[in-house]
């Protein structure tokens, strides 16, 4: 029994240094190379904090823009999927009543023209971003809301997007909403 309660408290003592201190550190060491020293980055708009930069708030104001819908309700401290599939006939409600909310907030837009991910929630449940695909349609909708011409609203969306050599074009809704009430107050 000695032979075998020696080795394993030594490795035991390993693993406690390994995962206890070496891990910890090397993690925080990585986080303080992330923008903002792995803090988030906030957004702010008349020098107050509004949000952080990768993580989605719920919009519901016809005069901004919304974002991806939240399994979580928007709750940071709890980020998760609904973890519903498919043909779940509780998650096809779901998704139903928010295609028909977003139809009769947006006169003029078809069922096809409303891309997947305003309807679906994301892994996360806190995605800040949306294809331009997903702005675009819902310019006319914040245009007539803050009574602003749609070509503009829409070269607001284009300025915003984010272009990426590894992924799909993307819109940050949060900094999308900020530049729009700095240019609602010039």
């Amino acid at each position: 029994m000695k032979q075998n309660l020696l080795p394993a408290f030594r490795l035991t003592l390993v693993l406690l240094v390994i995962c206890c201190l070496i891990y910890p550190v090397m993690v925080w060491a990585g986080a303080q190379l992330a923008p903002a020293g792995g803090q988030g980055e906030t957004i702010s708009h008349k020098g107050r904090v509004v949000g952080y930069d990768n993580v989605g708030q719920n919009f519901t104001r016809p005069e901004y823009f919304q974002g991806r819908p939240s399994a979580v309700d928007y709750n940071a401290a709890g980020s998760a999927g609904s973890n519903k599939g498919p043909s779940n006939p509780d998650y096809l409600a779901t998704v139903q009543a928010r295609l028909d909310t977003f139809l009769v907030q947006n006169p003029g837009v078809t069922k096809a023209q409303v891309p997947a991910e305003l309807l679906t929630a994301s892994g996360s449940g806190l995605d800040p971003h949306l294809s331009p695909a997903a702005a675009a349609v819902q310019v006319a909708r914040v245009a007539k809301a803050r009574n602003l011409a749609a070509a503009k609203v829409q070269a607001l969306v284009t300025e915003h997007t984010q272009h990426s050599a590894f992924g799909p074009d993307r819109v940050n809704v949060l900094r999308l909403n900020v530049a729009l009430d700095a240019l609602q107050n010039r």
